[in-house]
């Protein structure tokens, strides 16, 4: 069973903080399914070393309840690198502060299913309640690279 989500994606790059990281987020057609795609020039210059795609599960901002849920899945392709799935509460405040995995975005389209489980916090030391979602972002992150993925589908699981 799954639960489809409908993402309104906003475009967020290391310059926030003073970064140098460059690369932009479209929709488009990628291997014959319409995506929505991550591209750039990851750089860690001026502690900088992100590029990311966010939404906020409910367009207010507030929770949503995802406690019925194993998890995350997603639709992706990529270009064999590295990603991190990260998911904010209502718990956290501070900006720096997340649950975090990591998965491989592979050059042709698979799905891939992040259980809530595997979701390791980051910063703080609270553990995950999905009563409490509030903010899902993938991001390319942490080291140089040329970031490409793309996410045609976003849905939670059982």
């Amino acid at each position: 069973m799954t639960e489809r989500l409908t993402p309104d994606w906003e475009f967020i790059a290391d310059g926030v903080m003073g970064g140098v990281s460059q690369g932009s987020l479209t929709t488009e057609k990628r291997k014959g399914r319409t995506a929505v795609r991550l591209y750039g020039e990851v750089s860690t210059e001026n502690n900088g070393g992100f590029l990311q795609m966010a939404f906020d599960i409910n367009a207010s901002g507030s929770a949503y309840d995802a406690s019925r849920w194993t998890g995350i899945e997603v639709d992706v392709l990529g270009n064999g690198e590295t990603y991190e799935m990260r998911l904010r509460t209502n718990e956290l405040d501070k900006p720096w502060q997340s649950f975090r995995q990591a998965f491989q975005a592979d050059k042709d389209w698979r799905t891939v299913q992040l259980p809530f489980a595997d979701f390791t916090a980051h910063r703080h030391d609270l553990a995950f309640d999905p009563a409490h979602l509030r903010r899902l972002g993938v991001l390319a992150v942490g080291r140089e690279f040329h970031a490409d993925i793309a996410l045609a589908q976003v849905r939670f699981y059982n």
